[in-house]
């Protein structure tokens, strides 16, 4: 100890030599410091060297696995912040910080925090690394699962479809709700609308009604007290000086005192008043001077009417009067700038503005126009003459200048002296032509002609105004000037034609086609379509079908002529062309004799456009190409028959026997003849020979039918027990038999033979209905019901049957079931017209429109629903919606005979005699056959005589206005 303690001294001197010698010596070898006395005497060899990698102390000993305070620092207090001083809030203390790590460590519950395929509880070998293996893998899953996926996707949509369809019709949206209501927002007008009370206010009363700010005129008095008052403690810098304190009122300076006299201003201000009242007033009657009229005339013209900005408008002049100055001679800079002040209102600063233009741009035509246009009558002429003397060829110069004259001799004057200096101008000459009288005008045609020869129009017009050989001529040399124009050709086929020369017709058109394809012109086969019906419209017949056989054929292949001429024949029609339309059908039964269907359609446009001569001359043509097509025979007896010629009727239907022998068509046309004209022994010969060589089972239900309604009820029985051994699957059959059971009241022997017709023919809803309306006619509803049923179970989506159902549970007072049975119906047959139709006036009236709406959305062409919207307007007294609708509907659907009925029922009640009469000729040509009401009528054995409008008649008469 005491030799450590000597040597203390002399290390610590020997450091301080070495310390100052370090001063003297340059480079020193580095003090190694000794060891301690503890270590031993031999220095370690791993002293002051780093830690191996994952060496940790106290490992080999065991002194492991206990925690001590220098290794977790201090204890800390939960408010101590940490060590962090740009931590976010709530990190801020060491207590949130332990807050947030335990709500790490429980478990997070939150919907963000879900996994479809692990849960909650995140996957189990997420910490691990994702490798190639891993992907591959979750590729093939991937894989299968969008296979599966895809097997299912069809059923799983279609499932999920209906599903949604299904939820929606049990739980509507509360906006479906309420969408017939929305609906009638649109008929709201404007002053309903503004009329509605607003929502209540919950501000309280000061709120609600704030009080303006009131504003009142400041006494004289008050002016003069703060004046006098104000002086005390008035004062100036005296370093200020006088400058800057300059007092408003012209040669004075600020008045020292408060002298100022309030009494003159007042006097100065009537003075004022009084000077401006004198201006306005006569001094010799008092009467005022001011004309009202002229006083707001000048007030609407400081107006600006552009809608636009002043400062928009200040920019605007701006720039045009920059264009003006940078380019003076460019003519739209003068005339803009011009009309921004006419909008603006200031017209004569417009006009100034456009003469200092016509000075600028003395060479150009719209300046002077422009001018023309704003100077007022005779500065106008003005303008315009100084105009001609500075543009002698300006046509439109000229022009304007005859409208400003307001004497025709003037604008004769003004025109001829314009030709002299414009003789080649196409426009001048036809304004002075249009002035002339037809003599003078020939004379100058005559000379305009020569100016402008290749002007078509004006060679047309000298060839109408010429007599015949001189037309002749003009046209002559017209096509010498003009050899391309193909409207002098056809002139000069209408002149022939109008001169009875109507051989040359054919022959000029041919050349025309000739010469013009010569001159290299392309035939234009619409173009010459279009010049066809021009010449039917303007009488020139054989020119039409001339043009038409010529260019018909241009252009088209073989195959496409014929669905083409019938495109081209119903374009004629309706372009009210007939002539046109009959000569392209003429053509084309030249090129198709024998096409049936082209006799048929052109059959059918001489029934509807033409005579009845010209019908049966076609119908004979049809018959001789095509005898065995039996409607083109049909068609012919029908139109001799309904002449009243019933012998030629026969013979041609005995014709029709030759050509057709067997024919069930023609033989039930002879029966049909025979029995309209009371000839009904000769029918039953003729039914009966119809059975024997050709029995089918429309043949004897027509004889059934004809016994029937002639009264023979044994023999009509017979007959139709007979057809029924061989036909015993046709249902007309059996509803006669069931039918004439009924009229003999056999009520029994009726449902046998409904009841065995079923069995044949279960799926005749016409017998199912004549079946249940038996049962509910002898009172018995409930199998009346039943029956119903089953033809529903038997016939799924059969709309007949629903709509039977419901009008049985209707009639019998049940308008809840009948309620319910419709909504059933309309899902199972949702686009079924016959449905929606009843199922509008099933509502109660203030429902109707929003039903008729939805009937429209799911059947928005069915006749059926077209009728129930015009019975609804109808209802509402709406007669000329009323009108359309029924229009429509006949448009659409000719053969619904209960529209045709209810129309006429219409228009007895609020239409003319005209109305009712044109109605009735339209039902005619359209010869309805189907219809609820309408059949049960026209079938009635008691009206199988009557025509078309005895039926129609009898319907209407029938129909009472329930709806």
């Amino acid at each position: 100890m005491a030799t450590a303690a000597k040597q203390a001294p002399k290390t610590g001197s020997k450091s301080s030599a070495g310390a100052s010698g370090a001063a003297a010596t340059p480079a020193a070898p580095p003090v190694i410091p000794l060891a301690s006395p503890l270590m031993g005497k031999k220095k370690k060899p791993f002293l002051g060297m780093p830690a191996p990698l994952g060496y940790v102390p106290g490992l080999g000993r065991g002194a492991t696995g206990f925690t001590t305070r220098s290794d977790i620092g201090p204890a800390r207090d939960a408010n101590d912040p940490v060590d962090d001083r740009h931590a976010p809030p709530g990190k801020r203390t060491v207590g949130d910080q332990m807050k947030k790590s335990q709500e790490e460590d429980e478990e997070d519950l939150n919907d963000t925090n879900y996994d479809e395929f692990n849960g909650y509880a995140g996957s189990l070998f997420s910490s691990g690394p994702y490798e190639k293996d891993d992907e591959e893998a979750d590729m093939i899953y991937a894989a299968l699962d969008k296979r599966m996926d895809e097997r299912r996707k069809e059923r799983r949509e279609l499932r999920e479809k209906e599903e949604i369809e299904k939820y929606r019709m049990e739980r509507p949206k509360i906006q479906q709700q309420f969408s017939d209501l929305k609906r009638k927002l649109s008929e709201v007008s404007e002053e309903e609308w503004l009329s509605i009370p607003e929502v209540g206010d919950a501000r309280n009363k000061r709120q609600r009604n704030p009080r303006h700010e009131k504003l009142t005129p400041v006494p004289d008095s008050f002016f003069s007290k703060h004046l006098q008052t104000g002086q005390d403690h008035t004062s100036v810098d005296p370093l200020q000086g006088l400058g800057g304190l300059n007092t408003p009122f012209p040669g004075g300076m600020t008045p020292a005192s408060g002298d100022l006299d309030m009494r003159k201003i007042g006097q100065a201000r009537n003075t004022l008043m009084d000077m401006r009242l004198s201006q306005v007033s006569d001094s010799v009657s008092g009467q005022t001077v001011v004309d009202p009229k002229g006083y707001l005339t000048d007030l609407n013209s400081m107006i600006p009417t552009h809608g636009g900005d002043i400062s928009d408008i200040k920019k605007a002049r701006l720039l045009l009067k920059s264009v003006r100055e940078t380019n003076p001679h460019h003519p739209p800079a003068w005339i803009a700038s011009a009309r921004l002040e006419e909008v603006t209102g200031k017209l004569q600063v417009a006009r100034n503005l456009i003469m200092k233009g016509t000075e600028m741009c003395p060479k150009s035509e719209d300046v002077w126009l422009e001018a023309a246009r704003l100077q007022p009558g005779d500065t106008a002429k003005a303008v315009v003459a100084q105009a001609v003397r500075h543009l002698p060829g300006s046509v439109r110069i000229y022009i304007r200048a005859a409208e400003l004259e307001t004497d025709v001799r003037a604008k004769k004057r003004v025109l001829r002296k314009a030709l002299e200096n414009v003789s080649k101008s196409v426009r001048l000459w036809k304004t002075a032509v249009e002035l002339e009288e037809p003599e003078d005008a020939r004379i100058m045609l005559s000379r305009a002609v020569e100016c402008c020869p290749t002007s078509v129009e004006l060679w047309l017009a000298l060839a109408r105004l010429e007599t015949y050989e001189n037309a002749r001529r003009v046209l002559n040399k017209a096509r010498e000037n003009i050899p391309t124009d193909r409207h002098i050709w056809i002139t000069a086929a209408k002149l022939e034609e109008a001169n009875e020369n109507t051989q040359m017709v054919e022959k000029i058109i041919d050349r025309a086609i000739t010469s013009l394809r010569a001159n290299g012109v392309e035939i234009n086969r619409e173009q010459w379509i279009q010049d066809a019906e021009e010449c039917d419209k303007a009488g020139s017949v054989a020119t039409c079908q001339a043009v038409i056989r010529a260019v018909i054929g241009i252009g088209i292949e073989e195959e496409d002529c014929k669905h083409t001429w019938m495109e081209d024949a119903d374009s004629c029609v309706a372009h009210g062309a007939l002539e046109c339309a009959r000569a392209i059908y003429a053509h084309a039964l030249q090129v198709f004799p024998s096409k049936k269907s082209v006799w048929l359609r052109a059959a059918y446009f001489e029934k509807n456009h033409g005579t009845r001569e010209s019908l049966e001359a076609l119908l004979q043509r049809a018959v001789a190409h095509c005898p065995k097509a039996e409607v083109l025979w049909l068609m012919g007896a029908k139109s001799k028959w309904l002449a009243g010629d019933v012998p030629a009727a026969r013979s041609i239907l005995a014709l029709a026997f030759q050509a057709n022998p067997n024919s069930e068509e023609i033989w039930l046309a002879a029966v049909k003849l025979e029995s309209e004209n009371n000839e009904y022994e000769r029918a039953r010969r003729l039914l009966a020979k119809a059975r024997s060589s050709a029995p089918t089972a429309r043949v004897f239900m027509k004889s059934v039918k004809l016994e029937w309604v002639l009264g023979n009820i044994e023999a009509a029985h017979d007959l139709c027990t007979e057809a029924l051994k061989h036909y015993e699957d046709f249902p007309k059959l059996w509803m006669m038999r069931g039918q004439i059971e009924e009229q003999c009241e056999n009520t029994d022997k009726a449902r046998e033979a409904y009841n065995q017709g079923l069995k044949k023919c279960p799926h005749s809803m016409p017998l199912w209905i004549l079946m249940s309306r038996l049962e509910e006619r002898v009172g018995q509803l409930t199998r009346a019901r039943a029956i119903l049923e089953k033809a529903r179970l038997k016939n799924p989506q059969a709309p007949e049957l629903w709509l039977e159902s419901v009008r049985l549970e209707f009639r019998g007072g049940l308008k809840n079931i009948a309620s319910t049975l419709m909504a059933k119906a309309l899902q199972e047959c949702p686009n079924s017209g016959i449905l929606w139709s009843e199922a509008v006036f099933l509502e109660a009236r203030p429902q109707r429109k929003t039903k008729s709406v939805d009937a429209l959305k799911k059947c928005e062409h069915d006749p059926h629903v077209l009728l129930a919207v015009a019975k609804l307007f109808w209802s509402e007294r709406k007669i000329t919606k009323a009108r359309e609708w029924f229009l429509r509907t006949v448009k659409i659907e000719p053969d619904l005979g209960d529209a045709w009925a209810l129309f006429y029922k219409f228009e007895m009640q609020h239409g003319t005699e005209e109305q009712q009469e044109e109605v009735r000729k339209r039902c005619e040509n359209a010869e309805p056959r189907h219809g609820e009401l309408w059949c049960a009528e026209s079938k009635h054995v008691l009206n199988w005589q009557k025509n078309i409008g005895e039926i129609l008649t009898l319907v209407a008469s029938k129909i009472k206005n329930t709806f």
